[in-house]
């Protein structure tokens, strides 16, 4: 029936507190405001990031909220958008995405960023920019937003900036990956690093971030990608996404970056940190050649800070980040999933699981315990 207006009741993984069990509560879910949209998530997938928030070792969590920010769903037939409201309409399928793009504000304009400053106050607060509420509750109590996006819920509400409109023939169950892990990747290469033809690359960690910088670099045309990694169990899979040989840091009594800098002749060209471990992201910037590049893709814990010598610099290394691989959501997410669809990028391959809403704490373990790169919740049974 229709719910134009109307409140919606659903289910949705609470998180009451940092490092304790998702609770799957019957929540409420207000129809969006000007600028906004209610959409139905079909599926979500589970990020690293979202178990780094809800440990607690976010400065900037807050609590109680909504996880979740790798998903898929569509504006649901008769649900309405909020006033002011015209690239996207009910019926469309869509990917929210915690980056937005509003195209107006100073950061969208300067061709410089993917990063956009129109919502990000309202983001980072849990709250949604129009009035600064939430349009989560649980029996009159409000919930915080995550990441602009929450999709533990089979409703959330979003701002209208930071939904991108996709094929309506792409599978939800495999592009709600799109939303996070794989592009920050790919983008990684492609757009902060900019790899060239026989480059050599170093890997340092394996999980879907590093897998993704592989698929990105085997595509540039890299001579040589080096995983860096402790779990060996890894090794086989990397394979299929591009690594062409491994550096198992244990194996060594000096540290991987003089180990790196021996195996290839004086430095690599291009490093990337996919794990968020301050000491790792120095050994890749101090891995490579005077003229390379280092991105730092992993997230650190509160408080944490990077160091190394300024001779490193002075020497003309570069030290790089990377938010969303520096794709602009609207613009570019439905132009990785049209590749996608080309079979020009990997995301099945990612998928090692496939659960439902009811099991997200049983897929937090998994992705804790290794040997689950994404596990895809399925939230309607």
């Amino acid at each position: 029936m229709p719910t134009q207006g109307q409140v919606i009741t659903c289910k949705a993984a609470v998180a009451y507190e940092p490092n304790k069990p998702l609770v799957i509560e019957d929540i409420q879910v207000a129809p969006p405001q000007a600028g906004e949209v209610r959409i139905k998530i079909l599926f979500t997938a589970l990020c690293h990031t979202d178990a780094y928030s809800w440990s607690g070792k976010d400065p900037e969590g807050l609590f109680p909220c909504i996880l979740g920010h790798e998903a898929a769903g569509y504006l649901r037939i008769l649900e309405n958008v909020g006033e002011g409201v015209t690239e996207v309409q009910p019926g469309d399928h869509v990917i929210p995405c915690y980056q937005a793009e509003c195209r107006e504000c100073k950061f969208c304009k300067s061709g410089k960023t993917n990063l956009c400053g129109k919502v990000r106050t309202a983001t980072g607060a849990g709250v949604m920019m129009n009035d600064r509420k939430s349009r989560f509750s649980v029996n009159g109590k409000p919930i915080y937003h995550f990441m602009g996006t929450s999709t533990f819920s089979q409703y959330t509400v979003v701002h209208d900036v930071s939904v991108a409109k996709i094929d309506p023939q792409a599978p939800l169950d495999k592009v709600c990956l799109l939303g996070c892990g794989v592009p920050t990747g790919l983008g990684a290469v492609w757009n902060t690093a900019k790899v060239e033809p026989g480059s050599i690359v170093a890997i340092f960690g394996l999980g879907t971030v590093g897998l993704a910088v592989a698929e990105g670099a085997k595509s540039a045309g890299a001579s040589r990608i080096i995983g860096v990694e402790i779990d060996s169990k890894k090794y086989d899979i990397a394979k299929n996404f591009g690594v062409t040989e491994f550096v198992n840091p244990k194996d060594y009594d000096e540290p991987i970056q003089q180990v790196l800098v021996d195996l290839t002749d004086g430095g690599v060209d291009y490093s990337f940190e996919c794990i968020g471990n301050v000491s790792v992201m120095r050994a890749a910037l101090e891995c490579y050649a005077g003229w390379g590049t280092s991105v730092i893709i992993g997230v650190a814990a509160s408080g944490q800070e990077i160091s190394t010598r300024p001779f490193q610099l002075v020497t003309d290394r570069v030290w790089k980040g990377a938010a969303f691989g520096g794709f602009k959501s609207r613009s570019q997410v439905p132009w990785l999933v049209d590749k996608y669809m080309k079979k020009e990028i990997k995301i099945d391959e990612y998928i090692t699981h496939n659960l439902t809403l009811g099991d997200i704490n049983k897929a937090f373990d998994m992705m804790h315990e290794g040997g689950c790169l994404r596990c895809v919740l399925k939230l309607y049974v």
